[in-house]
């Protein structure tokens, strides 16, 4: 029997889903049976077992009906950002082979520009609700389809996500489907459980978007558990903070930035809130500076956790707030069975406390969609993969990052890593965040330039900041020009977009 649909015959009254800004909630019985009249339609429109669907909608019921739907009807399911530019959508439609595209009135001029700009092609497309001009009825077709009628037994269906393309076009991570014999199977990576521990009476706040895989994949983990999940449209610090209160919230997954925004809100509307039924805080995505994170605790207490992976699933680390505030800055030592190595240029395997290519060893084999070549290049001869990430071990096996190796600065032909750097400026006291990244120089090839976001409103000079990194940066790891900013570009998984700040001082033409 399907998790979801053993929830729904346990407890079809209990809450599945808040959604608190349209005041809407729907029960196990409900989401399960919506899912199984979409599935329904989605299996009388053709799709075959391992066609693909495309999803542009911000966090709603629906989504969780739609991502339900594909794993019963045997179908992924591909959540577009509704960030990406129209031709990265063009290209993340066409690369995952999506049969038809579900759309949200509420994005609607973007769904219609996707259209007029060729992006979507002659797929067909559906709007849910009141609909969208150009696209046909979502709810007409699921609406007449009996959710008691038996269903295929098909493959079990899944997410097929993309990475955020930080770095480049988006990449597919199609993983294969799981056999109708082995539906009720465990995952192979069970953190979610083993550390956190995600249950029944799990109430999970989802501040990010569904259409990342950090999100997504808790929330389903929730629904799984038969736990609740409390769903933000979209992160605002003060309104997460009165759902914790309101909902009660046991679990919940951030990134950095959104750390820094609540530690910005007035002392007042921080301590207004009642935090004690939250005990288990996860966070990743990107590096936290040592200093929020211990805010974060001495505030929240020690229910922090942080793990560093990626879509990949090439492999896991963890670490607990006890071992955190022993190690501070580290990611945590690797999970599930599988080991982290530590490699030079030369391949061969570094000693604790040299920097190289974090690599790791026993977990399942991927491969990026339709992009052999990229696939070939994250695994070195003894099968050992890599994120592009460099990182450094401790004599006690803890991991520690240090950059991707696309955003080394070289400079007059010694190599500089942004994020040391970056660690030294975000203890200022007057930073929020800061951003440090190479620019062109005739002799030096590259110069060290710092983008800094003031905290509350400070003054921030270049001779000030040049003061307090000359105190404590080696000469070359100085900036040598800087830059105020109110906001550093950012995806929506709170990932710093270095290569926006790049393209900014990359010479003309």
């Amino acid at each position: 029997m399907p998790q979801l649909a053993y929830w729904a015959d346990r407890q079809p009254d209990k809450i599945a889903a808040h959604f608190p800004e349209t005041d809407e909630a729907i029960s196990y019985g409900r989401l399960y049976a919506r899912a199984r009249q979409v599935a329904h339609w989605l299996v009388g429109l053709g799709l075959q077992p391992g066609d693909g669907i495309a999803l542009l909608l911000e966090n709603r019921p629906e989504f969780l009906e739609i991502a339900e739907a594909t794993r019963l009807a045997g179908l992924y399911y591909t959540p577009l950002s509704i960030h990406l530019r129209p031709h990265e959508v063009a290209y993340v439609l066409q690369d995952s082979g999506a049969k038809l595209l579900i759309a949200s009135p509420a994005l609607a001029q973007l769904a219609q520009d996707l259209v007029a700009e060729g992006a979507v092609g002659d797929r067909p497309r559906y709007a849910l609700a009141e609909g969208i001009p150009g696209y046909a009825g979502y709810e007409a077709g699921v609406a007449s389809q009996d959710p008691a009628a038996p269903l295929p037994e098909r493959p079990v269906g899944r997410e097929f996500l993309y990475s955020s393309g930080t770095t480049g076009l988006p990449k597919g991570i199609r993983r294969p489907l799981i056999a109708y014999a082995d539906r009720d199977a465990p995952e192979w990576d069970m953190t979610w459980k083993a550390f956190y521990g995600f249950g029944e009476d799990t109430v999970y706040l989802c501040p990010a978007p569904l259409y990342h895989a950090a999100p997504n994949r808790y929330v389903y983990r929730t629904l799984t558990e038969g736990g609740s999940v409390v769903v933000l449209k979209k992160f605002d610090p003060a309104q997460a903070l009165s759902a914790i209160e309101r909902f009660r919230i046991t679990h919940s997954q951030w990134v950095p930035t959104m750390f820094v925004r609540m530690l910005a809100l007035p002392e007042a509307v921080r301590r207004a809130h009642d935090l004690s039924s939250h005990r288990t805080a996860i966070h990743a995505a990107a590096p936290c500076p040592p200093a929020v994170k211990r805010a974060i605790i001495d505030w929240w207490g020690p229910i922090l956790w942080e793990y560093y992976a990626g879509s990949e699933g090439i492999g896991t680390t963890v670490i607990s707030p006890q071992d955190w505030l022993r190690k501070p800055g580290s990611v945590g030592r690797p999970v599930n069975g599988v080991a982290v190595h530590i490699t030079g240029e030369d391949g061969a395997e570094l000693p604790p406390g040299r920097t190289g290519t974090i690599r790791f060893s026993g977990a399942p084999r991927f491969a990026y969609h339709n992009a052999p070549d990229k696939t070939a290049a994250c695994y070195d001869a003894r099968g050992w993969a890599t994120l592009g990430d460099l990182g450094w071990l401790d004599e006690d096996g803890f991991l520690f990052l240090s950059d991707r190796r696309a955003d080394l600065i070289l400079s007059g032909g010694v190599n500089l890593y942004p994020a040391e750097i970056e660690a030294v400026l975000a203890q200022h006291p007057d930073v929020s965040e800061v951003a440090v990244v190479g620019v062109p120089h005739a002799e030096m090839g590259e110069q060290v330039h710092a983008v800094v976001v003031p905290r509350g409103g400070a003054a921030l000079d270049a001779a000030a900041l040049d003061g307090w990194c000359r105190d404590r940066l080696a000469g070359p790891k100085r900036p040598r020009s800087w830059e105020v900013a109110e906001e550093l570009p950012r995806s929506e998984a709170g990932k710093l977009l270095r290569r926006i700040l790049k393209e900014r001082y990359l010479p003309a033409g």
